[in-house]
């Protein structure tokens, strides 16, 4: 029976993961973790039968254990239990919780050599070096379950890396791939929280849209896969058909489609190296009709500029460039600053963090990505005051 653990349960990857989960008898469920959404949870942990289920929020922990009173499932909450829930005995890991919140379940997981399906893109991006590190000494694994990271794991199996001479990452544009610079500074929450291709939780779809998520998947590409910046592009792609294509120095390109369904990169993980049938729709080439790709505007989306220029600093910069995210998000979703102002704030972070303190050290403890991660968050928040005020 193969032990298996899902951080970040309720959100859209866990709803995914927890479905085909579902499906399978050869799976003991030990530990189901979520937010707010503790009548989800707990209806997940009964139907898998799960060991423990915890909340990340305190005062939550009522709800979750009136939820499962009766059940035998054990009930935790707060930002201790999650650690405590990934000490547990796992073979396989979903670790998708959303943002740096995801980091230490991970490491934690990866330390007692389990696989780590990582969805939780934050965590290379904020530390990658340590997390492969953690993987290579205690025998853990780490699998990619982006759509784009899983397509290039995917195409590059049997094949020398030093053979890549390029790596293309597709994004769909999200509902503003049109949209004139003029008209993204006035974009609104509602607006920006609509995707025209994939079904996702509010923060990563407000990320596709300011293409955030695109700028940490780039990161995320450099770190996992050690590629020199210049190897790594992106491309608009409104269909979401083709996942990422990898170019070898023979001119060949190797391409991964499917539907938008997070099914494919979560079933690749939960079953590799083997592939197992999966509940997904199949593309069908005679209704496909066309393929389009673009370039994407960096006038528009200045967050794929920020997220080269993160690269090229190395050191600590993905976690200044994460965390001021974050907030810039957060300040974005409570109205406090417009769409566009996003990207103004994190580009002002790093300026500021690039001269105040030690951005470009390399990464060598948890404990300094976490005090980049405070202070960063601390600068930005500083910025947004600034930035009210109109300075």
């Amino acid at each position: 029976m193969r032990r298996v653990s899902v951080f970040g349960a309720t959100g859209s990857i866990g709803e995914s993961t927890f479905d085909l989960l579902s499906r399978r008898s050869d799976i003991q469920v030990v530990a189901l973790t979520g937010g707010r959404n503790v009548t989800r949870l707990a209806q997940q942990a009964r139907a898998l039968q799960a060991d423990i289920a915890v909340t990340a929020y305190d005062d939550c922990y009522q709800g979750l254990q009136d939820a499962l009173a009766g059940s035998g499932i054990a009930v935790a909450a707060g930002t201790q239990a999650l650690i405590d829930a990934a000490d547990r005995p796992t073979d396989w890991v979903m670790s998708a919780i959303v943002g740096a919140a995801g980091l230490v379940p991970g490491f934690r997981a990866l330390s007692q050599g389990a696989t780590l399906a990582l969805a939780n893109k934050e965590s290379l991006v904020t530390a990658g070096p340590l997390m492969l590190a953690c993987a290579a000494q205690h025998g853990g694994r780490i699998l990619p379950v982006d759509s784009e990271h899983s397509a290039v794991f995917q195409a590059l199996a049997g094949e020398d890396i030093s053979a890549v001479e390029r790596v293309i990452i597709t994004a769909s544009g999200g509902p503003f791939r049109c949209w004139t610079k003029g008209q993204l500074e006035a974009a609104t929450l509602a607006q920006a929280q609509v995707h025209p291709s994939w079904s996702m939780g509010q923060r990563i779809t407000i990320d596709s849209a300011s293409m955030f998520n695109k700028a940490l998947e780039l990161i995320e590409t450099r770190e996992f896969f050690g590629l020199d910046p210049a190897q790594i592009e992106t491309v608009l792609h409104p269909q979401s058909i083709v996942h990422a294509m990898v170019g070898f120095r023979d001119g060949a390109m190797m391409a991964h489609m499917g539907m938008p369904d997070m099914r494919h990169a979560i079933g690749y993980a939960l079953n590799w190296p083997e592939r197992a049938a999966l509940p997904v729709p199949r593309l069908d080439f005679a209704t496909l009709r066309q393929l389009e790709f673009e370039a994407p505007d960096p006038d528009r989306f200045p967050a794929l500029r920020i997220a080269r220029h993160v690269m090229e600093l190395r050191g600590h910069a993905g976690t200044a460039f994460n965390a001021a995210k974050e907030v810039a998000l957060d300040e974005f979703i409570a109205g406090r600053i417009g769409f566009m102002d996003m990207a103004r704030l994190v580009d002002r972070t790093l300026d500021k963090l690039i001269s105040d303190s030690g951005l470009t050290a390399p990464v060598r403890a948890l404990e300094t990505v976490q005090a980049m991660d405070q202070m960063a968050r601390a600068t930005a928040r500083e910025l947004v005051s600034r930035m009210s005020k109109g300075n």
